[in-house]
């Protein structure tokens, strides 16, 4: 029997263990085989790892992956875009899947809510065949029905998962919210998220954009992204005076736009104080339950404020980041983001290294 190796979470806060699953011997109708290239390590994935979200051991995490294409699952033949695939093929994928008929799905237009609504590295066991459904692996299997992205030879994988499930998470947040040319905008948080926040937020013709957030070297990262102004929260430390510093950036009014993509709950009544009047929040950071916070609901009501909220991304939003990232290329150096590499063996170090805020973007490498 064929085998391969996987990083398995079997216990919440314990180490991974490097585990051997079996190879399929055959693929369902519309499934794929994919030899993974390189897998981020996202900021939920150190969430789950904590057991801030509830999901059933044992798990392979990972949900931002590229591969190419080891085998092809009678029927599938062409990726969502319509473009023709093969054996050897470098692709990418979105993590979730949703059923497409239910209420939300049909109806309502919002996969995202879809109650049957699945996420590879994070909704599946893998002490079930076919067990490789996460991004911690040598190889990953994809279910029939996921939607899959072939990349275009111009685009580097880097790019790819530098950006990771940030940039689409970004780019349907801000769809929500919209930005209208010369908006005074401010980031919350300098991870993914955030830098993705302000490259879209940039791209969309932003007057300004002053992103909050640390350590030194990811506000250095913002700032190779366009960033007009960074406030180090090690710096600033009061909440007050972050607040009279963003008032003081934009003429004592306050922001267009604030994006909370930071994922501290305490984050979100600073932010929305950061906010002009008439004025809108959205609320992006809080993929996991980080805990409640105590806020004053006058605050929206005597600002006129509108609050948002937006939970990942659709496939839609794959193929915009994808086009995104080719266009501006020069603009956000996504490749950057790629700051340390791990082999398989090596996950839990690549977990505590993105836990701890060292690295701008830490990858997996599973077949170096």
């Amino acid at each position: 029997m064929n085998v391969t190796q996987a990083s398995v979470l079997e216990k919440f806060e314990a180490p991974l263990r490097l585990r051997e699953f079996p190879l399929p011997t055959h693929l369902e109708p519309g499934a794929a085989l994919v030899r993974t290239e390189m897998a981020g390590i996202c900021g939920t994935d150190v969430h789950l790892w904590k057991g801030e979200l509830p999901i059933s051991l044992p798990v392979i995490l990972g949900h931002e992956t590229v591969g190419r294409i080891e085998q092809l699952g009678e029927g599938l033949e062409r990726d969502w875009t319509g473009q023709p695939l093969r054996a050897g093929d470098r692709i990418t994928w979105n993590s979730a899947t949703s059923c497409g008929h239910c209420y939300y799905c049909a109806e309502k237009r919002q996969p995202t809510r879809c109650a049957e609504r699945r996420a590879y590295g994070i909704g599946y066991r893998c002490d079930q065949p076919p067990h490789l459904l996460g991004g911690y692996a040598k190889f990953h299997y994809l279910r029939p029905r996921t939607h899959i992205f072939k990349l275009p030879d111009d685009l580097p994988t880097e790019s790819v998962i530098g950006a990771g499930c940030a940039l689409i998470t970004a780019i349907h947040g801000i769809e929500r919210t919209g930005i209208v040319w010369r908006d005074n905008v401010v980031v919350q948080g300098a991870g993914p998220v955030g830098i993705s926040a302000l490259a879209v937020a940039k791209a969309s013709g932003a007057a300004q954009v002053i992103v909050i957030g640390g350590p030194k070297h990811r506000l250095e990262m913002a700032k190779r992204f366009g960033a007009d102004h960074t406030i180090d929260i090690n710096a600033v430390r009061d909440p007050a005076a972050r607040i009279s510093a963003i008032r003081e950036l934009t003429g004592s009014h306050g922001a267009d736009v604030v994006l909370e993509c930071v994922g501290i709950p305490s984050a979100v009544v600073e932010g929305m104080e950061m906010c002009r009047d008439g004025g809108k929040y959205l609320i992006l950071g809080h993929y996991c339950d980080g805990g409640t916070v105590s806020f004053n609901p006058h605050v929206v009501t005597r600002k006129q404020l509108q609050i948002f909220g937006s939970w990942s991304s659709e496939p839609r939003h794959m193929k915009a980041a994808i086009e995104f990232l080719r266009a501006h290329r020069r603009d956000f150096p996504f490749d950057a983001m790629v700051t340390h590499r791990f082999p398989l063996d090596q996950a839990n170090e690549a977990l505590s290294t993105t836990a701890q805020w060292d690295s701008a973007k830490t990858v997996l490498i599973p077949n170096a």
